[in-house]
């Protein structure tokens, strides 16, 4: 079972910016984020479902009384004046475990729909971080007070909402603490074989909803030799780069990207 927070509600706005509150992005994400989860067939509660307000600390005791296995806490991020930070970021309480990795990996694709990644940063104070007794994980989803996050808010927000929710998956798949078929609904392992198939890595160089984007990237990546495609079995088109059964092999073409300049993500299928 995971519970999802969406940050402030009722009278606490959270920040604002031009009208705009934080209390409401969040709730309208965290919903969004829920529902891809549920659609994987995971348990999810809420903290909220509509505009009341409750203490950090408050949330922070239902998800214990509830017993819970996650705590995902959503908010919108701000800073002193505006149109200077830009980016997502992820707090957790320190730089290990679970949610260190679920934190990594939400903002890996949060990147690949179009954030600058501002890291994972240790926030051992903050109460929601503090009091759970479960791995819990705050995400700065852009900054309220930014133009450039807001256009990437509104204009990708089911991307946005997959991109967490992708990213909590396959932490938890990867730890084994789901199992694929737990979150395909319609698979029938009725007579599934006991072997696993064998890993398949790649790398990812960008992910687009506009697929003009993807098709100029992999242009690009095609007339450097990189043997790159688009993978269009998400909700936004995938520019990937090789698919290899060995992990080293991966890290090396990712390293090699890199090197030339692109911002890429190592992905397990």
């Amino acid at each position: 079972m995971r519970k999802l927070q969406s940050a402030h509600g009722g009278r606490d706005p959270g920040a604002v910016y031009n009208g705009r509150q934080e209390k409401d992005d969040t709730l309208r994400l965290a919903l969004a984020v829920g529902e891809n989860l549920q659609n994987n067939g995971i348990d999810v509660e809420y903290t909220r479902t509509t505009d009341v307000y409750e203490t950090p600390y408050e949330k922070a005791m239902e998800a214990n009384e509830a017993g819970v296995d996650l705590f995902i806490s959503i908010h919108r991020n701000s800073f002193p004046s505006d149109n200077t930070a830009f980016g997502v970021e992820s707090l957790v309480y320190d730089l290990s475990g679970l949610k260190y990795e679920i934190a990594e990996s939400v903002n890996q694709q949060l990147e690949a729909v179009g954030f600058r990644n501002l890291g994972v940063k240790a926030r051992p104070n903050l109460v929601v971080l503090k009091r759970t007794k479960m791995p819990a994980v705050l995400i700065e989803v852009g900054f309220i007070n930014s133009d450039v996050d807001n256009r990437l808010f509104d204009e990708n927000f089911n991307d946005i909402a997959l991109a967490i929710s992708d990213g909590i998956l396959d932490v938890l798949r990867d730890n084994s603490l789901i199992s694929e078929s737990e979150t395909d609904p319609g698979s029938d392992t009725e007579h599934a074989p006991d072997l696993k198939p064998e890993p398949e890595y790649r790398v990812q160089a960008g992910a687009f909803r506009n697929r003009m984007y993807a098709e100029r990237l992999l242009g690009e990546l095609l007339e450097q030799d990189y043997p790159a495609y688009i993978d269009d079995s998400g909700a936004y088109a995938r520019v990937q780069v090789g698919r290899y059964t060995d992990m080293n092999q991966a890290v090396a073409m990712e390293r090699r990207l890199k090197r030339d300049g692109y911002q890429t993500v190592l992905l397990k299928q």
